[in-house]
């Protein structure tokens, strides 16, 4: 197997992200902040290595990348990134240790949320701005990795939603290169719409910017220890609902929208999914709340609303406590953790897409208790289920129940207590951000906990970013077999 290409894809990758270092390192220049010089030596130090290893992996002709390849190249662009995006956060002022260093970029590549950093609001401005970016470009790398890399890799039935996606516009876009340029245009315009409406809103240009990256990529990361409640502000929170939900859509809906496909976004079965799980499980707690916290509806219907598409989206601002709200709320809120946005999106977790497919063979298959001899095909936007996707989605989920169980398993060994240890493999898997609890919940952060649970969660998250068997295949000896 070459790694020429390997190497060169790597190589252009790190140079991007040795450009983007040079904006926390002029942002801390100019406000004279301590961590100018760190910036500006870890983008010279990323900058070398990249423009190295593209040189090195540049081809003369067209190079096409076999399976095994891409697997490799996945996995290993994600890990050469975390650990170059991690150097500044360990050289900065705030003397992050390796693991919470390490911990923090994952965190932030894989817009997971969860942070190991203790007073947000005190910290210099370039490394939450770093902290913002790193999730900004973690969040346009994932939809390219849904839309591109993983449907050909025949990664968790994904092939299928290839299909459902992507046939209705190969007409005005035939090559996955303009999909993935168009889709990185909206995802900009977004961006900058975002931090827009946040700014008209009365927050500053810096918190803006911050949040409106940290939203569009469904990430979480923020500028202060209490999230969004600082703001105190029901306008912001609901903008912030109202570009969280964007930012877990399907981004071939938006393409279909902008080349004027509109029937087929408007027929988007994720899409609908999607939107009825957030208003159902919005209106069953809003009830809850309202009777059992005796709250005026309008405001539970406003602080459950935020909380639940953050969870959902797996993006992990909070505006409040929702540990505090109930047994039947935190359990609500475990099982929301697992669920995830559509596929094709910046979120993570399980994904609308997979539960889809699942229920529709359910669904057959109860219609077959009664009707032995009836035949019955399950569907999936209007087109029949091949049955190795089934079993490729069965895997994932399969995979998905072990790979909690391990994780969770395996931060008992460290000595967490039973809510932290399920609800923190739960939140790392799914890419959430905050768990449940008083260690690493709403109201707490991942600083306490010990490195080897840190190094375990981040193996977590990288694992529920690449969607598992994209990492789990690279430990198969067939794999590795000429």
């Amino acid at each position: 197997m070459s790694l020429q290409p390997i190497l060169g894809v790597i190589g252009v990758v790190l140079t991007i992200l040795g450009i983007a270092m040079l904006v926390p390192a002029a942002v801390e220049a100019g406000a004279r902040g301590p961590d100018g010089w760190v910036f500006a030596a870890s983008a010279g130090f990323t900058l070398f290595f990249g423009v190295l290893l593209a040189l090195g992996g540049r081809s003369s002709g067209v190079v096409r990348l076999s399976v095994r390849q891409t697997f490799v190249l996945t996995n290993a662009v994600w890990l050469c990134v975390a650990v170059f995006a991690a150097l500044p956060l360990h050289l900065s002022s705030l003397h992050l240790s390796v693991a919470d260093a390490a911990f923090e970029a994952m965190s932030g590549l894989t817009t997971t949320g969860s942070t190991v950093i203790v007073g947000l609001d005190q910290v210099p401005r370039g490394v939450l701005l770093w902290r913002g970016i790193t999730q900004w470009l973690g969040g346009i790398g994932i939809i390219v990795m849904a839309m591109a890399v993983l449907p050909v890799l025949h990664v968790a039935g994904m092939s299928l939603f290839q299909s459902e996606s992507s046939e209705r516009s190969e007409k005005v876009l035939p090559h996955w290169a303009q999909i993935v340029r168009v889709t990185a245009q909206i995802y900009v315009a977004l961006t900058a719409l975002c931090a827009t409406a946040y700014w008209a809103l009365d927050m500053s240009g810096f918190d803006a910017v911050v949040h409106a990256m940290a939203t569009l990529s469904t990430g979480g990361f923020g500028t202060s220890d209490s999230s969004f409640a600082i703001f105190q502000s029901p306008a912001i929170e609901w903008t912030g609902i109202v570009f969280m939900i964007a930012g877990g859509m399907p981004f071939v809906f938006y393409i279909q929208l902008v080349t004027h496909q509109r029937e087929a976004a408007l027929a988007n079965s994720q899409v609908r999914s999607f939107l009825a799980l957030l208003v159902l499980v919005c209106l069953i707690l809003s009830a809850w709340l309202a009777l059992t916290r005796g709250m005026a509806w309008h405001d539970a219907l406003g602080l459950v609303s935020f909380n639940v598409v953050s969870v959902v989206t797996t993006t992990g601002f909070v505006s409040a406590d929702y540990g505090q709200w109930g047994s039947f709320a935190v359990v609500a809120f475990f099982f929301l953790t697992f669920v995830g946005g559509c596929t094709g999106s910046t979120a993570g977790g399980i994904k609308i897409f997979h539960f889809q497919v699942l229920f529709a063979v359910a669904r057959v298959q109860i219609r077959r208790l009664f009707h032995p001899h009836g035949v019955f095909v399950p569907r999936y936007g209007g087109k029949p289920i091949p049955d190795p996707v089934f079993v490729s989605v069965l895997s994932f989920l399969l995979l998905y129940v072990l790979s909690f169980a391990g994780f969770s398993l395996g931060l008992a060994l460290f000595g967490l207590d039973l809510t932290t240890a399920l609800s923190g493999a739960a939140t790392a898997l799914a890419n959430v951000g905050p768990g449940l609890g008083d260690i690493i919940g709403p109201a707490g952060n991942f600083a306490s906990l010990p490195d080897g649970a840190k190094w375990l969660l981040s193996l977590a998250m990288l694992m529920g970013r690449l969607e598992l068997f994209t990492v789990l295949v690279l430990l198969a000896p067939s794999f590795w077999r000429a």
